[in-house]
């Protein structure tokens, strides 16, 4: 059993971000799933975004840092795209990770120091999602995956985001199912 804390994304805890977690549970890890927009789901990305322009972004980011205040230090960080930059950030800053798990998102580990030595991450994305290959996560992850074999990348073919949120028209049931498979059978080593 491990402990994880999972971020949500831009449009919310949505009811796909809980069911994503609650398969975890069902594979017998205790899973976090701390709410940083206080109950507020958007219908879209653009929605998301403005309230996350209205709130700060550095706010959102302080809002996971308070989630896991009274949480162990042994915890595996996983985050759906925003929630990536939260998930990163602890796992770099808070001593003790045992692993993250990025999907949708990956920021350059430059943005918050130092990498822990030998912390294992899983990034997974789709190989032609426009925010993670346009906006610069692929160009980050690509180095940091060559020089890091802890790490590891799964590319899905598709262009969809939010692919592993079922509540979404993004979510994608097979590459979904992968990404669960490998993310579960990852847990079990650590």
């Amino acid at each position: 059993m491990t402990e994880i804390v999972l971020f949500h994304h831009i449009q919310g805890l949505t009811s796909g971000v809980t069911a994503f977690a609650d398969t975890l549970r069902g594979a017998g890890h205790v899973v976090h799933t701390p709410d940083l927009f206080e109950g507020q789901t958007f219908g879209s990305i653009d929605e998301g975004a403005a309230f996350c322009k209205e709130v700060g972004f550095g706010e959102v980011r302080e809002r996971g840092e308070r989630s896991v205040a009274d949480l162990p230090n042994a915890l595996v960080y996983a985050g759906f795209s925003l929630g990536v930059m939260p998930a990163q950030q602890l796992l770099q800053t808070r001593p003790g990770a045992l692993g993250g798990l990025f999907f949708h998102s990956f920021v350059d580990p430059k943005e918050f120091g130092e990498w822990p030595s030998g912390v294992p991450v899983q990034v997974h994305s789709m190989d032609a999602d426009p925010y993670f290959v346009d906006e610069g996560d692929l160009d980050a992850v690509r180095p940091f995956i060559d020089s890091h074999p802890e790490a590891e990348l799964f590319l899905y073919p598709g262009n969809g985001h939010l692919f592993a949120d079922s509540s979404l028209p993004d979510h994608d049931e097979e590459a979904t199912r992968l990404v669960l498979e490998r993310s579960i059978e990852w847990l079990r080593t650590l």
